[in-house]
């Protein structure tokens, strides 16, 4: 339908009070007309749909948006949680301004949603999902894919859905689906709720018509008000900062998403106080800020977890504390230091027992700058300790498996002799720290990289510095194996003029890569470079060093071989450009020729196994040590870590 003939049908609708309408129609209508008002920019909500069509859900929602997607841009995913992952990284690219929703029919493609739904809950991502269900009717019953529980006949498979989202209803009549939408979108829309929202579509109920008030598909603009600190929390905020000397800022994902970069900036720069960021909140502001010491926690940097030892006042901003923050709460600790939370979400601002600021950090943060005026920490050493860190990154850039007496990022795992099998299977001598380093400095500063589980969480979030702001983009709530290739091309989506790279373990790689055809289909240009060194290693330095020897965590034949992947030629079969690196040298050439490519690129770097960095100071982290065992390995890991409990905060 051409924009004169759109315009036409929506003049002669208006002067009818209904639409005879499917239920499926009607939803891809109320999806065009939803508008999000943020600091006064309208745009559209929804940018479109990603499905996989079975017999669920192509009759009914797929013949719809067949007739008239209206603005909608529709495109054929790969896999249900896959396709899910690329419209998750979508919106958090762009701030939950935007979303995509996503559809597959019954039965096992919705259950593939689950793993992704779990995901942008964690995260507090807006993703709507549409999953085609059984007949509302059940005159059919059991139809194909229904499980058909003995317990409960209006028990679908769907149902499992209902844990991991914030808004979860079923469409059983056609004029249920408009107070479902409402409820749906005031949760997709609202900074302090948003996540995922689930509507069960039953696939008779889909093609059924209703007459619907042309008043439910009017343009609808859900404003984002930005919430304001009261005086009161102001009040006590400015007196807990006035009265500590060494206050340290910690940048959370919420400081991204309320937009905070510049009040961060200057909120540390007036008044001293240095920033440590997590996971989520890193890139909120350019690594390059003096006071910025980087990641802090399990995976902080020697330069923030200095200073976060040194705190008397911790003020969060926008962060859930998750335990590889807080190191599992010894690196936070209520006992120690006072804290200030500042979150949209209440529960949230309540965590650590701290002084409670339920508003918008961006705002928040403006507030306090002009509220404390002339306050100045005791911080000194700010320089010091960064340029030390900085020394110390630049050793991690050069570590060289060839020189003598090389020992390991992580020592006293695997012996020199298997070192050596690994760098002969592999044909590779490379590190891991070296690789990363090495693409850090060669791709275009304006690029964004995308990270999520293994290893390389780690590594980024000490030595990637991304000097350009939202440039950083990592999955580490729910830490799901196959986000990666997916989200890198969510983020192309959502940034169609800066390159997006993957950074991927073999690991995550084998779990889910299918929207690498998704990106070749529609031509969105993505990097994907897979960072192989035979094995879940992460899960390996972790078992190995609570005292257990290395069981299924290595990928080795039933002969006890290394086993070498060519994900190259993988990606060739896909029709990717593709690339093999095992040194420095070829590693950089792949980078520059792959930047000169209009189709999506893979490269294969071979690194070792256990050259990832290891912990910096506050680094402890709680795990499920077995109290009994015959290896005295385990029994002395198992003491350690009843005493890191002894010095934990207790909630």
């Amino acid at each position: 339908m051409t924009a004169t003939e759109l315009n036409a049908q929506v003049a002669a609708d208006a002067k009818k009070e209904t639409i005879r309408l499917t239920t499926a129609q009607a939803l891809v209508r109320f999806l065009n007309q939803q508008y999000i008002d943020v600091d006064g920019q309208v745009t559209s909500f929804v940018e479109g749909l990603f499905a996989i069509f079975g017999h669920g859900n192509v009759l009914g929602l797929g013949e719809a948006l067949q007739e008239d997607p209206g603005h909608l841009k529709v495109y054929q995913g790969h896999n249900e949680q896959g396709m899910a992952s690329t419209a998750i990284a979508y919106s958090r690219q762009l701030y939950r301004h935007k979303i995509f929703a996503v559809t597959a029919s019954a039965g096992p493609g919705s259950a593939n949603f689950v793993t992704a739904a779990g995901n942008a809950y964690v995260n507090s991502i807006p993703i709507l999902f549409l999953p085609a269900d059984t007949f509302a009717t059940r005159q059919p019953d059991p139809v194909l894919q229904q499980i058909e529980v003995d317990y409960s006949a209006d028990t679908t498979t769907n149902d499992v859905l209902k844990p991991v989202s914030k808004y979860w209803d079923r469409i059983e009549r056609p004029e249920q689906l408009m107070s479902a939408l409402l409820k749906a979108f005031e949760v997709l829309t609202n900074p302090a709720t948003a996540g995922p929202v689930t509507i069960a579509l039953p696939q008779d109920v889909e093609g059924q018509a209703y007459d619907y008030p042309l008043s439910f598909f009017k343009k609808r603009v859900h404003v984002v008000k930005r919430v304001q600190p009261s005086s009161a929390e102001l009040a006590g905020a400015v007196e807990l900062i006035q009265a500590s000397q060494t206050p340290v800022l910690i940048v959370g994902g919420g400081a991204k998403f309320s937009d905070a970069g510049a009040a961060i900036e200057t909120f540390s720069e007036r008044f001293n106080i240095p920033i440590v960021e997590t996971p989520t909140g890193k890139s909120a502001i350019s690594s390059d800020f003096p006071n910025n010491m980087g990641g802090t926690g399990i995976l902080g940097t020697a330069a923030a977890n200095a200073v976060i030892t040194k705190a008397d006042l911790i003020i969060g901003a926008g962060t859930r504390y998750t335990d590889f923050t807080t190191a599992s709460k010894t690196a936070i600790h209520p006992g120690k230091t006072q804290l200030i939370n500042i979150n949209l979400n209440r529960m949230q601002s309540y965590k650590f027992d701290a002084f409670p600021i339920v508003a918008d950090v961006r705002d928040t943060l403006s507030q306090l700058t002009e509220s404390l005026s002339d306050y100045r920490s005791q911080f000194t050493d700010l320089a010091t300790i960064k340029e030390a860190w900085q020394k110390e990154r630049q050793r991690l850039a050069h570590t060289n498996y060839d020189a003598p007496a090389y020992v390991p990022e992580v020592k006293n795992q695997f012996d020199a002799k298997t070192m050596a099998a690994y760098a002969e299977k592999l044909q590779t001598h490379l590190t891991q720290t070296e690789a990363v380093i090495a693409v850090n400095n060669t791709i275009d500063p304006t690029s964004i990289i995308v990270a999520a589980a293994g290893s390389l969480p780690g590594d980024v979030q000490r030595i990637w510095d991304p000097v350009v702001p939202n440039t950083y983009h990592m999955e580490y709530g729910y830490s799901m194996m196959g986000y990666e290739v997916p989200a890198a091309l969510g983020i192309k989506l959502a940034q169609p003029d800066q390159e997006s790279y993957a950074l991927v373990g073999d690991g995550s790689f084998m779990m889910l890569h299918s929207e690498l055809v998704t990106a070749l289909q529609y031509h969105k240009k993505i990097n994907i470079l897979v960072f192989d060194n035979s094995g879940f290693a992460f899960i390996n330095n972790l078992q190995m060093a609570q005292g257990s020897n290395s069981y299924l965590t290595e990928f080795r034949t039933a002969d006890n071989d290394i086993m070498k992947t060519d994900f190259a030629k993988i990606a060739e079969g896909y029709g990717a450009k593709a690339y093999r690196a095992n040194d420095r040298k070829s590693l950089i050439a792949a980078i520059e020729d792959a930047k000169k490519q209009t189709v999506s690129t893979l490269i294969d770097i071979k690194v070792l196994p256990k050259t990832m960095t290891q912990g910096y100071g506050q680094s402890w982290w709680r795990v499920g040590v077995s109290e009994i065992s015959n290896n005295p390995k385990v029994q002395k890991a198992y003491q350690d870590i009843q005493t890191g409990i002894d010095k934990a905060f207790k909630y």
